[in-house]
């Protein structure tokens, strides 16, 4: 065993230090990630009186911050460092909670206001982390990649939900969580500024300034949109949507922690061996695996609409959520790799683009939340909104199938390009 985990550990130190850098930033952040995506759920609920919908609608004002940082954050990149802007998005969120936290009551424009921050910090942070992760790795290594971050958001899910949970459970009355709620966000801030800093560890450099807004695309990259679309349905509300159904059926915060962390050690350690062993030409399998889970899982829910209905739901999708990212991530850089050098464009003009068509689908998904509220109830949205999703979410099968089969027939007109920019950043790191 111990031979095994030294074996694991040389092979992480064998990759390149930005790798290695930038995998321990995304490791100090995760640690901030599921009080973001599930307790300000859980605060707001609470807070306005179990109102699901303004929950989605926090969530859609961050979905619309998104693109438009993106768009932003292409602009910035010509007169800041890459690393400056990745440090400001993580330190934002943090900006985002103390804000929400200010509020005396939480009507539409004070969430709309915080979601909009948080999706300012949303978007510098992956448009960001995209261009960084895309540079740093290749199509050998980005199944470990992926794989490895996993392991780290995985084993964080299991710590983080549970210590808060009953660390706002353990206090009584509104007041006092109201306190608890202030110095989780307090503890949020100081681990972005140690995120921030080891981020600043690496010797990141920006993308090549070029044009980045196009309207015009290869065709491999339109079924990419397509993919990204039906990625972002389930994104529209899904992020929020286990916290509205535990408290729903549970109650409290520390049923949350615990329901959140069943089965994370056990997708944890899936996600890392299939990162460390699986090829490229696996990943329709794992993705399909990854899609059929989740609509299985969304079935069983909305079918028992029960606490066990919600527990099996929540573990499925445990496993379901990183097997899809674990392929879909790789699936995406490789077709940017590919059409970038067909295209002769800088490779975040496609980031870019890409949350756009991540856009649409979340805007459809939280739509869709909204309009099954709106006439007809909350307890019907959130009952039967995941399982539409989840069926259609079945399409990205067949989408991504396409994707893959086209990509190898067109890799030999990009292939030498990639192969000698993949050579040259090579060199660059070892004159770094």
């Amino acid at each position: 065993m111990a031979n095994r985990l030294k074996t694991e550990v040389d092979h992480f130190n064998s990759q390149p230090r930005n790798f290695r850098v930038l995998t321990f930033t995304n490791m100090i952040y995760a640690l901030v990630l599921p009080v973001i995506d599930t307790f300000m759920a859980a605060y707001i609920m609470r807070s306005t009186h179990g109102d699901l919908t303004k929950v989605v609608i926090y969530q859609l004002t961050i979905y619309t911050g998104i693109p438009l940082t993106f768009l932003l954050n292409g602009f910035l990149l010509q007169h800041f460092n890459i690393r400056k802007l990745y440090s400001a998005g993580m330190m934002l969120s943090g900006i985002s909670m103390i804000y929400m936290m200010s509020l005396s009551e939480l009507d539409v424009v004070g969430l709309g206001i915080a979601g909009l921050i948080m999706g300012l910090s949303f978007g510098f942070y992956w448009a960001n982390r995209d261009v960084l992760a895309l540079a740093i790795t290749n199509d050998s290594n980005r199944n470990y990649y992926y794989g490895m971050e996993t392991l780290f958001y995985t084993i964080i899910a299991v710590v983080v939900p549970i210590c808060i949970g009953f660390f706002i459970d353990s206090r009584s009355g509104a007041d006092s969580k109201q306190s608890a709620y202030v110095m989780i966000t307090g503890a949020v801030f100081i681990i972005t500024i140690a995120a921030s800093i080891m981020c600043f560890r690496g010797t990141f450099t920006n993308p090549p300034q070029k044009k980045y807004v196009f309207f015009k695309f290869h065709p491999l990259w339109y079924k990419l949109l397509t993919l990204a679309s039906l990625k972002g349905l389930a994104q529209g509300f899904l992020v929020t949507a286990p916290a509205m159904l535990i408290l729903k059926f549970f109650g409290n915060e520390g049923a949350l922690g615990s329901a959140t962390s069943i089965g994370a050690v056990i997708a944890a350690l899936i996600m890392y061996i299939l990162g460390r062993i699986s090829k490229p030409s696996d990943r329709i399998k794992i993705f399909a695996t990854g899609l059929l889970l989740f609509a299985a899982g969304a079935a069983i829910n909305g079918v028992l609409y029960s606490q066990l209905g919600v527990v099996i739901f929540i573990l499925m999708l445990l496993i379901a959520k990183p097997l899809m990212d674990l392929a879909y991530f790789p699936i995406q850089f490789q077709v940017i790799d590919i059409v970038s050098k067909i295209e002769n464009r800088n490779e975040y003009a496609y980031i870019l683009n890409h949350e756009a068509g991540l856009y649409v689908g979340r805007f459809l998904g939280a739509a869709t939340f909204l309009v099954m509220a709106r006439f007809g109830s909350a307890d019907i949205a959130l009952r039967y909104a995941v399982v539409i999703i989840g069926v259609l979410q079945l399409c990205s099968i067949f989408v991504g199938r396409q994707i893959i089969a086209q990509g190898k027939k067109i890799m030999p007109e990009a292939e030498r390009e990639i192969d000698d920019s993949r050579v040259m950043e090579k060199v660059s790191e070892a004159i770094a």
